[in-house]
């Protein structure tokens, strides 16, 4: 019989990948993560998840190595999937954080952006 852990962590990574598409549909992105890694890993997600049910884990005795690579590979791809989420939020803050300075004025008044350069001139 096919470990339990895989019946329950498969399932999880789904919901994992479910959430990220929502996550990541909300930015506007010059890379569609959505299509281009997470449609592709949803779909394998849930055949492993067919294959896991009732039926399919009599057979499935002897492949209990090739899930547990799917596992680590599905694991592997979310993990880098919330990385490259966490460092575009973060650039998004500061570009956000920058143009606000720039709109309030937040240069010393009396100076001009791009002044003459001070000391001597040769």
């Amino acid at each position: 019989m096919v470990d339990r852990v895989y019946k329950t962590s498969i399932p999880a990574q789904r919901k994992a990948l479910e959430r990220l598409k929502a996550e990541f549909s909300g930015l506007n992105w010059k890379t569609d993560w959505t299509k281009l890694r997470i449609e592709p890993l949803l779909q394998h997600a849930k055949q492993l998840e067919q294959l896991l049910r009732p039926q399919g884990s009599t057979r499935l005795t002897k492949g209990v190595g090739m899930f547990h690579s799917d596992l680590v590979y599905l694991r592997d791809n979310i993990r880098g999937l919330e990385q490259i989420l966490r460092s575009e939020r973060e650039s998004l803050r500061r570009r956000v954080k920058a143009q606000g300075r720039e709109s309030s004025g937040a240069m010393r008044p009396g100076r001009e952006r791009f002044g003459p350069v001070q000391g001597r001139v040769p």
